[in-house]
């Protein structure tokens, strides 16, 4: 396979195109679907941000608050230079370790963010070709990254790439949304919650949208 232009991202639509067939589609196929959508009017899901960056911030909000993650991300970014929502990873690269640990970084996520500097660098990831691939080939290509494992790479298809279909079954939110909105708070497996979403396929991402709106009213992002 090719290399690609590092940090080169293949043109991403702010919002999906399909997301008025899906919520028909979810509508028709699903009760709670049918209940949950008018719920939340024209809110929708939306791509922010650059592959790079959008994964860089992923790792440095691993295990902390949001407000913390913010407040290390703004010092990472004002030490890498440029702007906050697009940090380029030849910068991040050449960023000496002793630099992001004054930005509050663990050594650990110092780590998982030079590698992730140098799969983009390098050509190791291929973000141009990313839109011609599966869903798999590019988890597949993520988590060969340190510190990213396939929950973050499921989050980066859905938030990023604005990928129709993912479903998530690591995610404690989207098991706990199917356990109060179709189980009546009763325990839900990765088995049962995965038997339920083949009713949502092939748009299973937007389902997953909803069930996580139904716990927290505020949009999700990534």
């Amino acid at each position: 396979m090719a290399k690609s232009t590092p940090g080169a991202a293949a043109p991403i639509e702010a919002t999906p195109q399909y997301w008025d067939e899906a919520c028909r589609h979810l509508a028709r196929r699903d009760r709670v679907m049918k209940k949950l959508i008018p719920k939340f009017g024209e809110t929708r899901l939306a791509s922010r941000g650059d592959a790079f960056t959008t994964l860089a911030r992923s790792i440095v909000g691993q295990q902390i608050s949001v407000k913390a993650a913010q407040s290390v991300w703004d010092r990472f970014a004002a030490a890498v230079g440029g702007r906050s929502t697009h940090l380029a990873p030849g910068r991040v690269a050449a960023l000496k370790v002793e630099r992001m640990r004054g930005a509050g970084l663990s050594a650990r996520k110092c780590e998982y963010l030079l590698d992730l500097a140098g799969h983009f660098v390098g050509g190791r990831v291929h973000v141009a070709q990313w839109a011609g691939m599966d869903d798999e080939a590019i988890i597949e290509e993520l988590v060969a990254i340190r510190g990213i494992g396939r929950w973050t790479a499921e989050m980066f298809l859905i938030f990023h790439l604005l990928r129709p279909d993912v479903l998530p079954l690591d995610d404690v939110g989207l098991l706990r949304g199917i356990s109060h909105n179709y189980f009546s708070g009763e325990p839900v497996s990765r088995a049962e919650a995965r038997e339920l979403g083949e009713a949502w396929a092939p748009f299973r991402s937007v389902a997953t949208w909803y069930i996580w709106r139904s716990l927290d009213p505020l949009p999700v992002e990534y």
